[in-house]
């Protein structure tokens, strides 16, 4: 058995984190979910950046779009959401077969708007009805805006996948704004049933400390943070608050561990995939890291559900001097402030490709 079904077996679904057209045009896509055990997929600007300035690929609705005068934004969510529609077609069987539990694409809100509430709840609003897919997630950060953000729209029935989320308190506060949405839907009488997950990212954990720890600590506390995070997922699961939501007809909100490709050269390349295996979970990966897992990864025992040494490690790093509530918020704090770098690079890649196709064509 390959390791990718050995995971998916162990009840973690497998998401690939990347998106081209080509991936779409030349079966590669497709290929990843029949051999893979891929059920999913993530986006993000940097990704689709890569994409649109990598061929040409989008060359013909770049020059459609800008002609029609639409501005580099718009153009943006066109790709994107093209691309998106058509992955979200590739995985309708297993959003069917799991019953609507699995089989999502993401579509990235402007980052821009992480700090500003009641534009994302429009944004998030306009892309999904852009996006007319059941099995398309609209991503929101969960800075303290994106939580107010993701209420809203969970209650609007909006699909979310809270992304740059970096530890358990982040991870719960996302987790409030969701049950408060469900909890404003069941009074008032709609249907609980809107999906949802929570992205925490692992490796930039370890980027952020790698020069700071002796040998023994590195590469440890990316994975110390998913065990606690997924402690808190376990225990919330089991808790009378979501029992009741739950027994109104309400989902689970999945824990997805995301940022998931080794970053050191000397660590395994597969180091987040073995170590944060667990059922009732997703973890999403990039193209490299999923064809390292499939070719050598192991399935070992699945993190326990107490978080097994969690608080351990933790405790290493704090008397080494590593404050994990102070990083948390940093990491967030420049996760937001990478996103919207990539997104700027992005909108300027369009810019650019479409003046060049003008001046060619």
């Amino acid at each position: 058995m390959k390791p990718t079904q050995a995971l998916h077996d162990l009840g973690q679904s497998l998401w690939l984190d990347n998106i081209t057209r080509s991936m779409l045009s030349d079966g590669t896509l497709a290929r990843y979910i029949d051999e893979l055990s891929v059920t999913g997929l993530t986006s993000n600007p940097t990704i689709f950046d890569k994409a649109i300035t990598g061929g040409d690929a989008y060359d013909e609705q770049i020059t459609e779009l800008t002609e029609q005068g639409v501005d580099p934004e718009d153009i943006f969510f066109a790709l994107a959401l093209q691309d998106l529609q058509g992955a979200a077609d590739l995985f309708r069987g297993v959003h069917e077969e799991s019953d609507g539990e699995d089989g999502f694409v993401s579509m990235e809100v402007s980052p821009l708007l992480a700090d500003d509430a009641p534009m994302t709840i429009e944004q998030a609003q306009k892309l999904h009805d852009q996006g007319a897919r059941d099995n398309l997630f609209i991503k929101i950060p969960g800075t303290e805006a994106g939580c107010e953000a993701i209420e809203a729209s969970i209650y609007a029935g909006i699909a979310i996948n809270v992304t740059l989320l970096f530890s358990t308190d982040q991870y719960l506060a996302a987790a409030e704004a969701y049950m408060r949405g469900i909890e404003r839907r069941i009074a008032d009488g709609l249907d609980p049933g809107v999906r949802s997950v929570a992205s925490l990212f692992m490796s930039r954990w370890d980027v952020a400390v790698a020069d700071e720890l002796p040998d023994e600590l590195r590469n440890r506390l990316g994975v110390a943070i998913g065990k606690h995070a997924y402690r808190a997922y376990r225990e919330l699961l089991e808790s009378d608050r979501f029992q009741k939501l739950a027994g109104d007809g309400a989902f689970r909100q999945r824990l997805l561990f995301a940022s998931t490709g080794t970053k050191d050269p000397n660590a395994s390349d597969v180091l987040y995939i073995e170590a944060l295996a667990a059922p009732d979970t997703i973890d999403t990966m990039p193209d490299k890291t999923l064809l390292a897992f499939a070719d050598h990864g192991q399935v070992g025992d699945p993190i326990p559900s107490d978080g097994g040494d969690a608080d351990e490690v933790l405790a290493q790093f704090q008397a080494a001097g590593i404050d994990t509530d102070e990083l948390a918020a940093r990491l967030q704090r420049e996760g937001k402030e990478s996103f919207n770098k990539s997104w700027n690079d992005l909108l300027e890649s369009i810019e650019s490709e479409s003046r060049r196709l003008a001046t060619t064509g």
